[in-house]
């Protein structure tokens, strides 16, 4: 699990790891039934406080996104696919509202954020599909 911290960013250090569990979760880059790290592994790989990561596993076992087995640790939980997908587009949706915002107060005009947009696109889409076929 790649996680990575950003001290400046003004995000509370726990919002920004379980919104990156998240994303993983989501992605299915982190599989139903995967055990997560331990609260003390995580902790000490980040160099941040164990509240903290429990603070964020707690918000996910909150969302279900993972489940407690008591003695043994914290699972990814069972995702259905029409949340999987509602919840990819509601992070996109987030990450687009800041890119949109940006644009606005920019004063790029839309028509040049959706050329971008397709440029940008097209360029990721490549890439992967160039990747799988190696």
């Amino acid at each position: 699990m790649l996680l990575q911290i950003d001290h400046h960013s003004g995000q509370p250090i726990y919002r920004q790891v379980a919104e990156q569990i998240r994303r993983q979760i989501l992605a299915g880059h982190l599989a139903e039934g995967e055990q997560l790290v331990s609260v003390r592994e995580l902790a000490g790989q980040l160099k941040v406080n164990p509240m903290t990561i429990s603070k964020a596993y707690g918000l996910l076992e909150a969302e279900g996104l993972l489940e407690r087995r008591r003695g043994v640790g914290l699972f990814i939980a069972r995702v259905r696919p029409d949340r999987r997908s509602a919840g990819k587009s509601q992070l996109l949706e987030q990450i687009l509202a800041k890119a949109v915002a940006a644009a606005v107060q920019f004063d790029i005009p839309e028509t040049e954020v959706h050329a971008l947009t397709e440029r940008l696109f097209e360029r990721y889409s490549s890439r992967i599909r160039r990747d799988e076929h190696e």
